[in-house]
């Protein structure tokens, strides 16, 4: 798995530390964008949580995300949430280790006790001293919160104690844009109050039902105020591949108020799904890949933005626009900017590549943060859009009207438009038939008969 490590100076190590008001909890920054452009030491927050308690459990909870993998479980996972300053709330997100499930806790401004939340984004450690700190925190302890980026410390009776950096792993950023992607695509299906969602969550399994992570997709579906297991798609259900995964939704189920399920219109085929709980003041996500064996980062949603060089033009005119505003409206961009709705969805796809932005289901808008990851880093590592652009750039496909010839090694493809969907006569096409994303011919196609600059096919 292809890392990048972040150069970030510190003027001070993040510590949690006793005061006289009680714990504070001070996350150091080593440098940020704002509103006002780079800075050195950006302060995001400093004030009380309103309920430090569930914030504590809410952020154990994306930390355990962080920490697991729900395949191949042998190896090992990072611990590095992302923290970002929305100007009215704090976000911390996490993947885990097999890239399967995406996790997001809001703590929204009635959940924060202090002045105005700023802006930036960075990775934390949130190493073991530190969540055994955490875990401790009760009801009655006022807690401090001041935010900034990169590693923790936890001040303990021994001394200081500093993580190393953990560096990033390229497979997350393909996750928060594949993740982006398919949540904006997603209707909510299902409330559950507090009781029945009690019950249905305590109800999951906590382990996979098999050896191979417990494969293979279930169904839910809406019955009166629960909900009900089904043996297929029927109309409003949603999958839930691998039930062990929304494990970590239970340190905070005694304090929901609430429970939202999302998820696309079901096809028949397994997909993807988000399971949020809401809390006072907060709200904990955790969104399900298709697969307990399939990460988001291969996907593909986000390659037909990619391939196309509209796309990228708007893209940098919609970034100047997106002002680290905590909700981001497609109409309203699409004003602003004189493009259409669409164009502007594909740019804020293409964005989303860089780590730039997100997807909030509650709100059901984007989001602005910023990943520190160059704007052409995913397109590198795709492996998928360098094999298309290498196939363009060498001439590799033949148009004729709907239909095109696309050549690869010894063999021969037939990659057909209809509409704005193609089909192709390859292997991926046969097993996944456009459900994760198009295959390398058809980005070959598109990028051809769209007159994409294919120069860069040999990166």
């Amino acid at each position: 798995m292809t890392r990048s490590v972040q150069a970030l100076a510190y003027a001070h190590p993040s510590a949690l530390a006793s005061s006289q008001v009680g714990p504070s909890l001070g996350l150091e920054t080593a440098g940020g964008l704002t509103p006002r452009g780079a800075e050195a030491h950006p302060r995001f927050f400093a004030g009380f949580l309103s309920d430090p308690r569930i914030a504590a459990r809410g952020l154990l909870a994306v930390a355990d995300v962080a920490a697991a993998r729900y395949y191949q479980r042998t190896l090992p996972a990072s611990l590095d949430p992302v923290v970002t300053g929305n100007g009215d709330r704090l976000r911390f997100e996490s993947f885990s280790g097999c890239c399967g499930v995406y996790a997001r806790l809001d703590v929204l401004r009635e959940g924060l006790d202090g002045q105005e939340t700023g802006h930036g984004t960075t990775n934390v450690d949130v190493n073991p001293p530190l969540r055994e700190a955490l875990s401790r925190i009760t009801a009655d302890d006022p807690l401090h919160l001041r935010v900034g980026p990169d590693e923790l410390a936890v001040t303990t009776l021994d001394g200081p104690v500093v993580e190393k950096k953990v560096p990033l792993p390229d497979r997350w950023l393909r996750g928060f844009a594949e993740a982006q992607v398919a949540s904006a695509g997603f209707d909510l299906r299902a409330e559950l109050t507090a009781e029945r969602a009690v019950a249905f969550l305590r109800s999951l399994p906590r382990t996979p039902s098999s050896g191979n992570a417990g494969r293979g997709a279930r169904w839910v579906v809406a019955s009166g105020r629960s909900l009900r297991p089904t043996t297929r798609p029927v109309p409003g259900a949603v999958c839930l591949p691998g039930p062990e995964r929304l494990v970590a939704l239970q340190r905070v189920l005694r304090d929901a108020t609430a429970l939202r399920v999302y998820g696309p219109v079901a096809d028949g085929a397994a997909a993807a799904s988000a399971w949020e709980v809401v809390l006072p003041g907060m709200r904990l996500t955790l969104t399900l890949s298709p697969d307990s064996a399939r990460g988001f980062s291969g996907e593909g949603g986000v390659l037909e933005a990619l391939a196309t060089e509209d796309a990228a033009a708007d893209a940098e005119l919609v970034s100047v626009l997106l002002a680290w505003e905590p909700r981001i409206e497609p109409a309203s961009l699409a004003e602003q900017s004189g493009l259409s709705v669409e164009r502007v969805r594909a740019a804020l796809t293409r964005l989303g590549t860089a780590g730039r932005v997100g997807y909030d289901l509650a709100d059901a808008a984007y989001f602005h943060r910023e990943l520190p990851y160059d704007a052409d880093r995913a397109e590198r590592h795709n492996p998928r859009l360098v094999a298309a652009r290498r196939l363009a750039g060498e001439g590799a496909v033949s148009l004729d009207g709907s239909r095109a010839t696309v050549v690869s090694g010894d063999r021969r493809y037939q990659v057909r438009e209809s509409g704005s969907a193609f089909s192709c006569t390859c292997q991926w096409w046969a097993d996944y038939r456009g459900r994760r994303g198009p295959c390398k011919h058809a980005l070959a196609v598109r990028m051809v008969s769209r007159g994409a600059t294919v120069s860069g096919g040999a990166r």
